[in-house]
């Protein structure tokens, strides 16, 4: 289900009738892993990346033993708070997105603590991303749902994570998916999904991909 929070965000939205791009932020435009590397380093933790999640590969340096949820929660919240506004840009992503936003509407979903979303539109803001962001919580295909049935076509979702590439899958078939898997050290645990048009890690392939599928 969608959130009343976002919920709300996403009745603030318009649409052109052009095709539609819906991206991820978070290890798709900007950074996330290696400042949160560098923010959990400053209190004796480190980042396991012998599988594909946060819960239970966030350990301590002194004993290599696994941070219990709630210090990794605590983790997470934190560190949206104090460093979501210096996150820095993945190579090509803002280029690539501005070149969609002239031939696309581009709506930006990202999970996220709700409480830090004004600090992700300032952050793609100073990136020079003037696109709607908004913020979500559990599965994307609910919302990803709302945005296909009132966006032109085609409609495409861009994402890191596995279970929202699936979540957008069962929710909005129809919708054209790229699994955009920045970190080799993650993207080596995760096989191919057979309903992903693309599987990328760099923008320089993903960019002309969905600009043929726009009509570029």
């Amino acid at each position: 289900m969608i959130s009343e929070i976002t919920q709300g965000q996403l009745a603030t939205l318009s649409f052109t009738g052009r095709p539609l791009v819906i991206c991820d932020v978070d290890e798709v435009i900007v950074h996330f892993t290696r400042d949160f590397e560098d923010y959990i380093g400053l209190h004796g933790l480190w980042l396991d990346t012998s599988s594909f999640a946060l819960n239970g590969n966030i350990r301590y340096r002194k004993t290599n033993a696994p941070a219990p949820e709630p210090l990794v929660a605590e983790m997470i919240g934190s560190f949206f708070d104090t460093r979501t506004r210096h996150m820095q840009e993945i190579d090509g992503a803002v280029s690539a997105l501005l070149a969609f936003g002239e031939r696309a509407d581009v709506v930006l979903l990202t999970n996220l603590p709700h409480t830090a979303g004004d600090h992700r539109r300032e952050n793609l803001r100073s990136h020079g991303l003037p696109f709607p962001v908004v913020t979500n919580s559990g599965p994307k295909g609910p919302a990803i749902r709302n945005l296909a049935d009132r966006g032109g076509r085609p409609v495409i979702f861009i994402d890191d994570s596995p279970s929202y590439i699936a979540s957008a899958h069962e929710f909005a078939p129809e919708v054209t998916l790229i699994h955009f898997l920045h970190d080799d050290r993650f993207s080596r645990h995760i096989a191919p999904l057979d309903y992903v048009s693309l599987r990328t890690a760099s923008w320089h392939e993903a960019r002309p991909f969905v600009m043929e599928l726009i009509g570029a």
